[in-house]
């Protein structure tokens, strides 16, 4: 079976919108992170080459390089998504007739949970990285593309904040107090960096549009 960013945009989105819980609001985020990464290379494959923009051409290439990586990064990260969904179900399956069942499929619901906030996290962690190439490119970047620029650090900033929301639900079902105060410490850190990326990339367009 093909991996769900293997198919096509039109499979994708059918599937997305059945039934089925996977993929879900994890992936779509992954999906939003990756296609903000693409316009991020956009931009900067837009811009390498002109002599005008020489004296960046250097870290053009890095940003272009590193963009690309952080697709095939939230590419991944849908199908780890769905893939972590399956296992955290799997345990509601177990056995619960003693209390030795009930304690053990307990301790695996918590552990999966655990898991299951770690992947969007990870969504969160690399949209985060494509939204601070964008807020740089928004900058440095040939500013014929410089909404392109911006429509990157919009859908990187939606899915960084998709992405928190699934967290969100899976630290309710951790019972582990030090692992969730850690998570939602760096959630809080990265929400101040993305709302500062989010308002200079807009200053930076409004600028160039006035």
């Amino acid at each position: 079976m093909s991996k769900l960013y293997e198919v096509t945009c039109e499979e994708f989105l059918a599937r997305l919108a059945s039934e089925a819980p996977t993929p879900g609001g994890g992936g779509a985020a992954a999906m939003a992170g990756a296609i903000a990464g693409a316009l991020s290379s956009m931009v900067a494959n837009l811009t390498v080459g002109k002599e005008k923009f020489v004296a960046v051409e250097a870290e053009l290439k890095a940003l272009c390089q590193e963009a690309d990586s952080l697709r095939a990064e939230l590419l991944d990260l849908v199908e780890q998504d769905a893939a972590v969904f399956g296992s955290f179900m799997a345990c509601y399956k177990l056995p619960k007739a003693t209390e030795t069942e009930k304690q053990a499929r307990l301790e695996a619901i918590h552990n999966a949970a655990k898991q299951a906030a770690t992947v969007p996290m990870n969504i969160a962690r690399a949209a985060a990285r494509v939204l601070g190439l964008a807020d740089r490119l928004a900058v440095i970047g040939n500013p014929n593309v410089i909404t392109d620029a911006t429509c990157s650090a919009l859908l990187a900033r939606a899915a960084l904040r998709c992405a928190f929301y699934n967290v969100y639900i899976n630290l309710k079902l951790t019972k582990d107090e030090a692992f969730n105060a850690a998570m939602l410490e760096e959630i809080a850190a990265l929400q101040t960096e993305a709302l500062a990326a989010e308002e200079r990339v807009l200053a930076a367009t409004d600028k160039a549009l006035a």
